[in-house]
């Protein structure tokens, strides 16, 4: 049997959710896709400077799974910075499902785009 899939704490919201190539019109370039939850992952390790074990607390996950997240999103920016390709971030409203906002009674919530930007 399939183990449940674990809901993760997404507390960011992109405000630009796509990234290409300068004079390269979209039509001719191939895309990637940064999902919301690798987002989140370079978020916590590569700006806010967090170390794994910290930012996967804050995501509600395990430290392997944000190890491998921040590998996949790694992995596809590379990737499209070198044989530049687009970059499109996910907006999450394909799978809201997966993600979750805590309130501070700690009950879970699923989030709207309203519920982010409070946080």
């Amino acid at each position: 049997m399939v183990r449940p899939h674990k809901l993760r704490r997404i507390a960011f919201h992109p405000r630009v959710l796509y990234f290409k190539p300068q004079a390269v019109p979209l039509s001719l370039l191939e895309e990637v896709t940064l999902h919301r939850d690798e987002l989140e992952a370079l978020r916590w390790c590569d700006v806010q400077g967090l170390q794994q074990q910290e930012a996967a607390e804050k995501m509600n996950i395990s430290q392997s799974t944000l190890h491998r997240l921040l590998l996949a999103a790694r992995q596809k920016i590379a990737d499209a910075l070198i044989t530049g390709k687009a970059v499109r971030i996910e907006t999450g409203d394909e799978n809201l499902h997966h993600y979750i906002i805590r309130q501070k009674c700690r009950r879970p919530r699923r989030h709207t785009l309203h519920n982010i930007h409070q946080e």
